[in-house]
């Protein structure tokens, strides 16, 4: 027999979303691991009497500013260098395969870096969790999309963001309590153990059925989507060799960007396209270009630059919670993303996303305004609000789109395109804020707020670029 149109997730089908969103978590997790614990990591914490070695490890691992700021921005390298590559990942193993291939670099890279004895391994671990967030991120919200039952395909995807934001809460929360030179090394093992239990139970989760569709796989694709959904009626079974023209499973969702329209159904058991042919085939340049200024929205609006002045403006507003104020703006952050996952298939993704740019580059404005005329309450007022304004549409939003907007055979490479180009983003305003801020205030802190005019800027031309191509 098979399965008419999927109606819900079955309670296994739950637990296949949490084994992929873990991917998505380990991202958010690495983005700060290093933020609580650099002080003890960089042996400019000391405990005094303590041992120069705990386990056979060295307590700390000498390095300068500049090391240290090389051991944080590799990461954004290994990133990109997963991105890239993982189209050619996802389509040859599949959406599970790159998942376990993901958990198995992370578990590597994280294990590198938690029993680091020197400078070198810690390197070469930090990179090694890029790349495997890299993978992981370009993974997760197609393996999440192709899984998620129509009805509540936007609200699962937005899980992608909440995960990455839950990731970055508990490190920073395991970072509080273990700060110290003789326990900073567990949360990085936290994180290796957390994958090497995502490899272990690899073997009880299936692939997504829209990848074992287009590879011609369709009783595997049966058998997994039985697992997976719940269903309200059941449909004869056809003969294998007829499922493909009309697939009960597939063929039930015509909101999928008509990935499953009859008139390109041929697409779905076609040739992967590779990222060369997504970039210069003329057939997608329109979700090419949805997608990469989708990425740019979300990295261009500024939001590390803004998150590297709130420590500062908000400890100066609220002295005596000093060492809290980046756990309590992500606690912010959590329950903001928490939102759109009840009212993305309410309100649809263009009308959050507007809704999320008006009021982020609202508060880009507010927070500039603030620096420049001393107004630290205006400032910290004006970030937290952009801090809600980024979680309810830019920050999850992007990775709902790619899987929605991208042809089936093009939706890997899309993906690798458009998360290269978001590290890339990444990368370059974290290189040039600083010496963009100060060419701008010529040295006058009450001038500084001039650089959040241009990410407001840039925010709202990207915006206006993207709602000229996306129909929502």
């Amino acid at each position: 027999m098979a399965l008419g149109e999927p109606e819900a997730f079955t309670l296994y089908g739950w637990v296949v979303s949490v084994w992929v969103l873990i991917v998505s978590f380990q991202y958010g997790f690495h983005i700060s691991s290093l933020n609580q614990i650099s002080d003890v990591l960089t042996c400019r914490t000391t405990e005094p009497g303590l041992p120069a070695t705990y386990y056979g490890l060295p307590t700390c691992i000498p390095m300068d500013n500049a090391t240290f700021s090389l051991l944080t921005s590799i990461y954004t390298v290994g990133g990109l260098l997963g991105s890239v590559g993982a189209n050619v990942v996802m389509d040859r193993w599949g959406r599970k395969g790159a998942c376990l291939a993901s958990a198995f670099v992370m578990a590597v890279g994280a294990g590198f870096m938690g029993v680091a004895a020197s400078l070198s391994p810690l390197l070469v671990g930090r990179l090694l969790t890029g790349v495997a967030a890299g993978l992981g991120l370009c993974v997760g919200p197609i393996y999440i999309s192709e899984i998620a039952p129509a009805k509540i395909k936007g609200a699962v995807g937005v899980l992608t963001q909440f995960a990455i934001v839950i990731g970055i809460m508990i490190t920073q929360a395991m970072g509080l309590q273990l700060a110290t030179p003789r326990t900073w090394r567990l949360v990085l093992l936290f994180s290796s153990a957390l994958s090497l239990a995502q490899l272990l139970s690899g073997p009880i989760i299936v692939e997504s059925p829209v990848w074992l569709n287009r590879h011609g796989l369709l009783r595997d694709k049966d058998a997994s989507a039985r697992r997976l959904w719940k269903v309200g009626h059941m449909l004869r079974s056809p003969d294998v060799a007829n499922e493909d023209a009309e697939d009960p499973l597939l063929g039930a969702d015509p909101d999928e960007n008509q990935s499953l329209n009859p008139d390109r159904r041929a697409d779905e058991h076609g040739a992967a396209v590779t990222v060369p042919q997504v970039v210069l085939r003329r057939e997608f340049r329109k979700p090419l270009a949805i997608v990469c200024f989708s990425m740019l929205c979300q990295q261009l609006s500024g939001v590390n630059a803004v998150l590297y002045y709130s420590n500062t403006i908000l400890a100066k507003a609220l002295p005596d919670l000093g060492p809290y104020v980046s756990l309590g703006i992500t606690v912010v952050n959590f329950f903001m993303t928490a939102a759109p996952i009840f009212l993305i298939d309410r309100l649809g993704r263009k009308k959050l996303l507007s809704l999320s740019a008006t009021g982020a580059i609202a508060s880009l404005l507010g927070v500039g305004f603030g620096l420049d005329s001393g107004a630290v309450a205006l400032a910290s007022v004006a970030i937290i609000a952009f801090v809600a304004s980024f979680a309810v549409g830019i920050g999850p939003i992007p990775f709902v789109m790619i899987p929605e907007v991208s042809p089936p055979q093009a939706v890997s490479a899309l993906s690798s395109v458009g998360l290269s180009l978001n590290w890339v983003a990444n990368f370059l305003v974290g290189l040039v804020f600083l010496a963009l801020r100060d060419f701008l205030s010529h040295g006058d802190p009450l001038k500084e707020g001039r650089v959040f005019y241009v990410f407001a800027a840039l925010l709202a031309f990207f915006t206006f670029m993207l709602f000229g191509l996306y129909r929502g």
